[in-house]
């Protein structure tokens, strides 16, 4: 009997330890634009919850795609959001080229969300704003539309992202043609 006790005992302490340890981990409820608003990206990491890797995380590979439009006009993501050629760092989030696909690859199984990728890109995104840009922002993810802020989105694979302020696109995207693998 008191064997079974501390079985459990230890069970719920190892539950509780990887309960509080992937809390940590989690994406921020809400991004401190103040505290990383012209910071270079090394600076904006850790209130962003993402981290300088030496290499791209293997756990967890996935990919989404995000499609920008400000003030109705496409807006081009660009290359090497999340890589940082001169510390030699990548991390969770990143893109390597100017197709608009987010590389989330990360040492360890978690969620992030796409307002940790505006960070690091270092554009702001908020229910009402795309960078200095404010008025009416809006979001669908698989050419669904959205309701809130769209920088708590948790990423998920193979996810077709719109983002737009002011006027929408004229067809919001349903899906992207990803290369095979990806």
């Amino acid at each position: 009997m008191a064997r079974s006790v501390v079985h459990r005992t230890f069970f719920f302490l190892a539950v509780a330890a990887v309960c509080a340890a992937a809390a940590s981990a989690a994406p921020p409820k809400t991004i401190p634009w103040a505290q990383i608003d012209g910071k270079p990206l090394a600076g904006r990491l850790a209130a962003l919850h993402l981290h300088a890797l030496g290499q791209e995380g293997q756990a967890e590979h996935i990919h989404a795609h995000l499609d920008l439009y400000v003030k109705g006009k496409k807006v081009q993501v660009p290359a090497s959001i999340g890589i940082d050629y001169q510390q030699q760092f990548i991390t969770e989030l990143h893109t390597h080229d100017t197709t608009g696909v987010i590389h989330i690859e990360s040492p360890k199984v978690t969620t992030f969300d796409l307002g940790q990728f505006f960070g690091e890109w270092g554009v702001k995104l908020t229910g009402r704003c795309v960078g200095p840009y404010c008025g009416a922002v809006r979001w669908w993810v698989n050419g669904k539309p959205q309701h809130g802020d769209p920088a708590s989105h948790v990423l998920r694979a193979h996810e077709e992202i719109v983002v737009a302020e002011g006027a929408a696109p004229f067809v919001v995207p349903k899906h992207y043609a990803f290369p095979l693998g990806e």
